[in-house]
């Protein structure tokens, strides 16, 4: 991760950081495939492949087991806690 931005693979955009926030203030679900979808408060995301991205990155990940095609609480992982932390309250742009 890179310390001033975030992730390795460049700055995340405001989508991505609030995609991000909304799963660590508990409001996300993921379902659980080889391509998973968020949900953000029951609706689906309308950046599918940004979620899918925070994914890849490791910065979110299933909350807890299940079958496929389950909804399960989306969590932030280790390094989507460290992202967080470096960010900016505000995101610019």
């Amino acid at each position: 991760m890179n310390q001033d931005t975030g992730p390795a693979c460049g700055p995340l955009t405001r989508r991505a950081v609030n995609m991000l926030r909304a799963v660590d203030a508990g409001r996300a679900e993921l379902s659980l495939s080889c391509e998973p979808d968020l949900y953000v408060d029951g609706l689906p995301c309308c950046d599918q492949a940004t979620a899918r991205l925070l994914c890849r990155l490791g910065l979110i990940s299933p909350g807890r087991p299940g079958a496929a095609g389950d909804l399960v609480p989306a969590a932030v992982t280790e390094e989507g806690r460290r992202t967080l932390a470096v960010l900016p309250s505000r995101i610019a742009g």
